[in-house]
Order: C-alpha cells, then structure tokens, then sequence
C-alpha cells in the first residue's frame, strides 16, 4: 500500500506541476498532506513536517541571503565595467562578440535567476548582434548554455533542490562539483569560439567605426573578406541599436562607484571562502550580505528598498524550500520512501545496482528536460537514492549525478527564463533548440565523466 500511494503521491505531483494546475508551493503543501493522511499519519504528520522544515530551514536562509547579495552587486554596478569591458574587446569582430556573450552570462548568472541573467545579457548584446549581422539565434545559444552550466550553484535552484529532497548540505553537492562546472565552461567557450568564427566567415569582418562606441550609433562597413557594402546604425534608440549602452541603465540611483573594488573584494572573498568551506554557505551569505547592505546602504530605508527590490524572487525560491519540507517530511515519516526503494530494488537487475549514480546522471538529462525541477528533485530522486543506498552509494553522491543534466534542463519550454530570453532576443523555440540541444547534452556528459573520473560519483 506505501508503494502505491508514494508512486500516486509522485504522479500527483508531477501532474499539478506539469500541467500548471498548481504552483510547486501549492503542490509540494497539499499532495503530500493529503497523500500522508491516506497511508495513516495521522496528527503525526504534524511532527513529520517540523522535522522535514527544520532540515530545510538552512537551505532557505542560503537561498535569502544569496539572492540578496548578487542582487546588491547588480544594483551597485559591480559587473558594469565588465559590460563595458567587453564592448570594447569586441569591437567589429563577430567571434569576439560571442566570447564574450558567453562569459557576460556566465558572471552574472552568479546571482543564481537565469531571468536577469538573460534580461542583462539580451539588454546589453542584442543590439550589437544586430548591428554586426550576427544571428541572435547564436545569442541564445551561447546565454543558455552558460547560464544551464552555471546552474548548478547552490543559490541556483538545482542543487538546493537535490540536497533539500535528500537532507543534505548544498555545499557537500557543490564544492566537489567545481572541476565538472569548470569543464563545463571550458566546453561552452569552445562552442561559443566555434560558433563565433562560423559567423565571421558567413558575415565576415565589420570596419569599427570609433563612434559606435561613444553614441550608440555610427556606421559599420563590411569588410575583411572584402564582402563590400555597408550599413550605417541609427543613435536614435530605435531598431539595431540606442538602447545598447543602456542595457545596465548608467543612472541608477543604487550605482555605487566608489565602492566598486571593495564590492569586488567583499565578492571574491566570499567565493573563495565558499569553494574552501571554512564556513557553512547560509551562514557565509549572511555576513556577505549584511556587509554589502550596510557598506553600500547604509541607511535603514535604502536597505529596506534595496531588499525589496528582490522580494518577489526571495519570497519565491524560499517559500518553495519551505514547503518541499512537507513533501519530504512526509516521504520520510510515513516510510513510503523505504517501501519505493524495496520495490524498485526487487525490480532492477542486481548487476545494474552499482551504477545508479551513472543511471541517474544519464537519466536527468532527458528526465529534467520533460519535467520541472520541482517533480524530478522532489518526486524521482529519493526514490532512486533510497534505492542506491543498498548499493552503498550516499545520497550525495546521487545528488551530484543528478545535477549534472541542468545543462539541458535549461533549454526546457517548461523554463520560464527560457522562453524570456528567445522572447527577447526575437527568435524562435525551434531554431533554438536546433542549435542548443546536442550541445547541452555534450556539455552534461562531459560534467557527469569528470565527476566520474574524480571520483566524486561512484562508477560500479
């Protein structure tokens, strides 16, 4: 009877989730009660789920304060003179501007929301994409790639999710997961490089007009190749151009330049003191950002506002971890979890057992691409960890399998941000994942066999 009811409990989920009939908070809150109270918990479900909140309840106060302090760093204009940086590298050369669209995303994908990552991202580069002849197809493509790769930080979703659903630190998942992410990286440069020198030999080299840079306009002049013609950019804001330099608005009022090498240093302290684990990541994120709000704020309102501003992605993230509380309160409590692994355990051939970190690794690819997050993490993974453990394989070792198909699962119509940036960037799904798709999936084994050649998942 558990296992029926865990294996409902899970398609119930996954249904509300998919289809849009609930919100996660929703679902993780009222499936699992009712599913609980169906297999007899009782009034103990009460205590199941105080147990399941206060594993969680470190995970949640990451999340706030994570948020919290990447969004500071945008707002002051930290990764400004990166923006602008990059503008000048790339100059006329369509290659150069592709690089440095994939290292634009991967920077400020550290704030964790793949949304500003790509309202950023498209804000800043499309209107140059579009000057320079360049498709804003390879935009995409190269944002999502890096953004679905650096995805696995523990303030971004995936990772949290994994450790939350099996009750275990996000860093345990992480930290060993840094060479992965790295060549991850790597890869997602050396497509974006590929696809860069693809689009220099279609459009060929562009004469820099100097001006473009000062005015948003000026004019480019097709050459290198010596393909002739030309084109002139208007500065008007409309079209191919205008709002180019605006895309990180240099007027706002949280800019704070005279703080911006301590807002750096304050930043790569924090990354570096994350990476060596010398302190747990919740409590970490709360120093950081209580430092970076009353340094860059220090007035009581402005660090209310500045707060505020970043409420509705707070509020979001946190109340999900809260209420996937209840869903693995009572998975645990009523010990449908334990009935699952038994049975799946009967049903797997026994010579497969051993490489469940593998099977979960290869599986989260497609799995996390058809489904949310919320109904892979919550709803397949303590089933197959459970399972794994009579194999001897640790949960964190399944967790980190399990992160490694985010790459893909960025590129999922069931991704909100997705569809925010091919909306942005004027293309369509389609020629979106033509282009992404293969090369997700590379960048998802890739990350899975370094894992597996550092020994940081089990193979056999």
């Amino acid at each position: 009877m558990l296992v029926i009811l865990g294996f409902l409990m899970v398609a119930a989920f996954m249904f509300l989730i998919l289809t849009k009939r609930a919100t996660p908070v929703v679902a993780l809150t009222l499936v699992p009660v009712i599913f609980g109270l169906l297999a007899g918990a009782g009034l103990g479900i009460g205590d199941m789920i105080t147990d399941g909140i206060k594993s969680l309840a470190p995970t949640a106060a990451l999340l706030f304060f994570a948020i919290i302090f990447f969004g500071i760093m945008i707002d002051v204009g930290l990764f400004d003179p990166l923006v602008r940086g990059i503008l000048r590298v790339v100059r006329n050369d369509p290659m150069k501007l592709v690089v440095g669209t994939a290292i634009l995303a991967m920077v400020v994908s550290l704030d964790g929301d793949g949304s500003t990552t790509f309202i950023i991202v498209t804000s800043a580069l499309l209107p140059l994409y579009l000057k320079l002849g360049v498709s804003p197809v390879i935009l995409t493509v190269v944002a999502g790639l890096a953004n679905g790769t650096m995805n696995i930080i523990p303030w971004g979703g995936p990772t949290v999710r994994a450790a939350s659903a099996l009750g275990i630190s996000p860093s345990d998942v992480f930290v060993p997961m840094v060479p992965s992410m790295i060549v991850g990286l790597i890869i997602v440069l050396l497509f974006a490089v590929h696809l860069g020198i693809m689009e220099r030999r279609r459009i060929g080299k562009l004469v820099y007009e100097p001006e473009l840079v000062a005015s948003g306009g000026g004019t480019l002049r097709k050459g290198g190749k010596g393909t002739g013609g030309s084109g002139t950019g208007g500065s008007d804001g409309s079209g191919e151009s205008g709002q180019f330099f605006d895309g990180l608005d240099p007027n706002r009022d949280t800019l704070r330049p005279k703080l911006l090498w301590f807002n750096a240093a304050l930043t790569v302290v924090l990354l570096v003191i994350l990476v060596m684990d010398i302190l747990p990541i919740p409590v970490l994120f709360m120093i950081a950002a209580s430092i970076a709000l009353t340094v860059n704020f220090p007035k009581v309102k402005e660090q209310g506002d500045a707060i505020a501003r970043h409420s509705s992605s707070i509020v979001s993230v946190v109340a999900m971890v809260l209420a996937a509380a209840i869903l693995t309160g009572v998975f645990q409590g009523t010990g449908m979890v334990e009935a699952m692994a038994e049975w799946l355990l009967n049903v797997i051939p026994s010579g497969m057992g051993p490489y469940l970190a593998v099977i979960t690794g290869i599986l989260s690819i497609p799995l996390t691409f058809f489904m949310t997050n919320d109904a892979f993490y919550f709803g397949i993974l303590p089933v197959l960890t459970e399972t794994a453990s009579k194999y001897g394989i640790d949960p964190v070792e399944m967790a980190r399998a399990s992160i490694t198909g985010q790459p893909v699962h960025l590129q999922s119509p069931l991704v909100p941000a997705i569809l925010l940036l091919v909306t942005l960037a004027g293309v369509s799904l389609a020629d979106h994942h033509k282009k992404v798709l293969w090369r997700a999936v590379v960048v998802s084994l890739a990350m899975l066999a370094v894992g597996i050649v550092l020994g940081q998942i089990p193979f056999g």
